[in-house]
């Protein structure tokens, strides 16, 4: 097989410049995903997050869940990764999350998809090729229960060519 021509694949532009948002925006993003039981015991392993909750059933149980918690850090990565093709995905550096809160327990099992809108957007006053946007972020499991809500913001980068 030969070597392939890479000048052949085209690069496709992803995520929004900084003058594609504008408030009340909003993404319903498209993909969903469903956590495990092996994403769960995993992401709780590499973390050191030692609640029985995350990893051992009979302790869940006996204290009133139907199964192991899903850990809600795993749980705020998912959902911010599904967000990230619609909102930040063309570059620019995180800034932070506020005002996150798990409204519910997360099982393995569930099926979660997420909707953000914009809530501000602003230029940057120290760097000119980049303004500054936050999104409000919710994710509902798949009986459409709110599981997470945050906002959160970036740096976003400005369509080249825009004035400094």
């Amino acid at each position: 097989m030969a070597d392939p021509d890479f000048t052949q694949f085209k690069p496709v532009p992803k995520g929004h410049s900084f003058e594609e948002f504008r408030e009340g925006q909003v993404f319903d993003h498209h993909w969903g995903r469903t956590i495990n039981a092996g994403d769960n015991s995993l992401f709780t392993t590499a973390t050191l997050a030692h609640c029985p909750l995350y990893f051992n059933v009979e302790y869940a149980r006996a204290h009133g869940h139907p199964d192991v918690v899903v850990n809600p850090m795993l749980v705020a990565c998912t959902v911010v990764g599904i967000s990230v093709e619609d909102l930040s995905e063309a570059g620019g550096p995180f800034l932070g999350i506020n005002n996150l809160e798990f409204h519910r327990p997360v099982y393995p099992g569930d099926t979660l998809s997420a909707r953000s809108t914009v809530v501000a957007t602003r230029e940057s006053a120290s760097r000119g090729n980049f303004g500054i946007v936050t999104w409000r972020t919710e994710a509902r499991n798949q009986r459409d229960e709110l599981v997470i809500s945050y906002e959160r913001t970036n740096l976003v980068a400005k369509r080249r060519g825009a004035p400094l």
